[in-house]
């Protein structure tokens, strides 16, 4: 035995190395089970006792449950990020394709843009999504041919087309690249273990999301443009008789276009009359006939017992809503200054529907998240509430002194790419820079917002132009077939073995089950993704494995037949095959890796558990059967070569 030692030492320790790096895979598989039969218990639990719940809430309440379970016991994290990763396709997540609006990007570029510029831009738009050609390139050669010069919009009056395009092309690059990096830290921060994150053309970038279970945080996530706004809220008596004037114009009353310059001058008294007035003819009227009198107040809904103007906005009534102010007319009566904006969230609820606030703010910000240092979600002390604070940098907490101690007795909507998270009154002057956000349901979704504002703000809004959601019981069941094709594979070749090679061929078999141990393990090691072209990886590997046993048997055939003994017979075997089995293994390694550096997604996996399964079968080969036959020698066990 003194002789085998040190081979002995380096297969038990290939062998218990593979055993504790897929301990935490084993460990996750017994978490999973346990975490899933709790869950059931409750769900069953939880339907006894409310038997019309909704599914929704009763989703909502199992999830809370399993975050619970997975906060009290941090081990169950660590495990998971330990165990062999499973692909898009073995567990199922998200495929999303992202396209970065830089149609969006050379708005926010321009200078002055008028409604030449935007017509322009909305065909070059619309162009592009039918071809490869950039936005840039489509909207350039527009203007060439209006005889417009790019300065117009861009750059500066010195700088020739060439200089801009080349600029405007740099910056449309920079947002891709910028982009990716923005969506990569946020992912990153989320949790999601083994993303894939390519980019695609000009312009698109590939994400893949393995085991997300939450689809809209996802989207949310890799959508949000990061983009913070402190805006003031007008005055109730201002936003009231803009209503009104909206109301009218829907109503096809006539109105004066004063609006652009003197609606700010309305009186409290006449507002709160006219409000008090067209409650009563509410009361007066029919349902039908006041919706037809009033069409804006009849969609958003005002409070005569509020001390703001913020209305009520049922969610099945947005979209309505929304197409109402979008009218050219009413457009008209609406001062530039100030936009409508809807709360991100509802507020409440009614029949089943959500219901929303409407505010009427101010168009330019006062200020905007890029002052924003650092954000942390946690749980306001006083209410119980999920809250994200923020902390600004010295000019943002200088700005935001001056802001809040000019507007002191108002309110300042916090708003976040287009929607108002909250809008709280100013009570003080506040100093030192601090802030903060509510409106959210719950931590998850504070910790949510606080990745996004943390990653910073995208360059350009987003799009998803294509979404695939790949389910866990599709998942669940690609891995059963996966793994059961791997357990015919591996009897198959065994079965073929022992019967032509005898009890050589049982020494082939027992091996193999150590190759597939190996590949595992190292694919757990390395933080690998076993995906299903993964596995296909491992059962082309299972089949490959045993070519090198079959050179070693031939030869040491061979040499028998010479009048050898049994032992040079298997030395001479094993020396005079090891060139076959290192050339014919290496090629095969180098078109693994030629796969793996040029192939995406599904190519890699089976690449990367391709090249992991040879260097495994050429240690169980050229090692451990090595070991096994000098052992079976020495001990003057009869061997048989077929």
């Amino acid at each position: 035995m003194k002789q085998f030692r040190f081979k002995i030492i380096i297969v038990l320790g290939a062998i218990a190395l593979s055993l504790y790096l897929l301990y935490p895979t084993y460990k996750d598989y017994q978490n999973s089970k346990g975490i899933s039969e709790i869950l059931e218990q409750k769900k069953k639990e939880i339907k006894e006792s409310e038997p019309n719940i909704l599914t929704e809430e009763l989703n909502k309440r199992i999830e809370a449950i399993e975050d619970s379970i997975k906060v009290a016991d941090p081990s169950i994290q660590e495990t998971q990020q330990k165990r062999v990763k499973l692909g898009l396709d073995l567990q199922g997540g998200m495929r999303v394709v992202l396209e970065v609006n830089t149609g969006k990007l050379l708005e926010k570029l321009a200078k002055d843009p008028d409604q030449t510029f935007h017509n322009i831009l909305r065909e070059s738009q619309q162009e592009a999504a039918l071809s490869d050609e950039s936005v840039v390139d489509i909207i350039t050669r527009k203007f060439q041919e209006k005889g417009i010069r790019l300065s117009r919009y861009f750059g500066t009056v010195r700088e020739d087309d060439d200089k801009i395009i080349s600029d405007l092309k740099s910056n449309a690059e920079d947002a891709v690249s910028r982009a990716m990096e923005i969506i990569r830290n946020r992912v990153d921060q989320y949790g999601v273990a083994e993303p894939s994150i390519q980019r695609q053309g000009t312009r698109r970038i590939i994400v893949e999301l393995p085991g997300i279970a939450r689809e809209e945080e996802a989207k949310q996530l890799l959508q949000g443009t990061a983009l913070l706004e402190f805006r003031l809220v007008k005055d109730p008596e201002f936003t009231i008789n803009v209503m009104k004037k909206v109301d009218e114009v829907l109503a096809g009353k006539v109105v004066n276009d004063t609006t652009k310059a003197d609606t700010s001058l309305v009186s409290a008294d006449t507002t709160t009359t006219d409000t008090t007035a067209s409650d009563t003819t509410q009361k007066e009227l029919t349902e039908e006939e006041f919706k037809k009198e009033h069409p804006f107040f009849a969609t958003a809904m005002i409070n005569p017992e509020s001390n703001t103007a913020d209305a009520y906005v049922r969610e099945d009534e947005r979209n309505k809503l929304q197409l109402m102010l979008s009218r050219l007319e009413v457009e008209k009566v609406i001062p530039n200054n100030v936009e409508f904006v809807f709360s991100a969230k509802p507020i409440a609820f009614q029949e089943g529907k959500g219901i929303y606030l409407l505010y009427l703010v101010n168009k330019n910000p006062e200020l905007t998240g890029g002052v924003i240092t650092d954000a942390n979600a946690n749980i306001d002390p006083n209410t119980s509430a999920p809250i994200v604070s923020m902390t600004m940098n010295s000019e943002g907490s200088t700005e935001w002194a001056r802001i809040t101690g000019a507007n002191v007795n108002k309110r300042i909507a916090i708003i976040l790419d287009g929607v108002v998270f909250s809008a709280p009154n100013v009570n003080q002057k506040i100093i030192g820079g601090r802030s903060q956000i509510e409106g959210m349901d719950d931590l998850e979704e504070a910790k949510l917002l606080e990745i996004v504002l943390k990653a910073g703000a995208l360059p350009a809004p987003v799009d998803i132009i294509e979404e695939r959601t790949v389910g866990p019981s599709l998942g669940e069941d690609s891995v059963n077939s996966g793994f059961t094709s791997i357990v015919i594979g591996y009897f198959l070749v065994a079965l073929f073995m022992i019967l032509y090679y005898k009890r050589s061929g049982g020494v082939a078999a027992f091996s193999l089950v150590f190759t597939v141990l190996f590949i595992f393990g190292v694919l757990a090691g390395f933080s690998a993704t076993l995906t299903l072209p993964g596995i296909a990886g491992i059962i082309l590997t299972i089949g490959m494995a045993v070519d090198s046993n079959v050179l070693i048997y031939e030869r040491i055939r061979e040499e028998l037949a010479t009048g050898k003994t049994i032992k040079a017979s298997i030395d001479s075997g094993f020396s005079r095959a090891n060139s076959a089995i290192i050339d014919s293994n290496i090629t095969t390694l180098v078109t693994g890796i030629i796969l793996y550096q040029f192939g995406t997604g599904p190519i890699q996996g089976f690449a990367l558990t391709l090249m992991i399964g040879i260097v495994a079968s050429l240690f169980s080969a050229l090692v451990m059967a090595r070991l096994i036959f000098d052992y079976m020698v020495s001990k003057g066990f009869k061997i048989t070569i077929g």
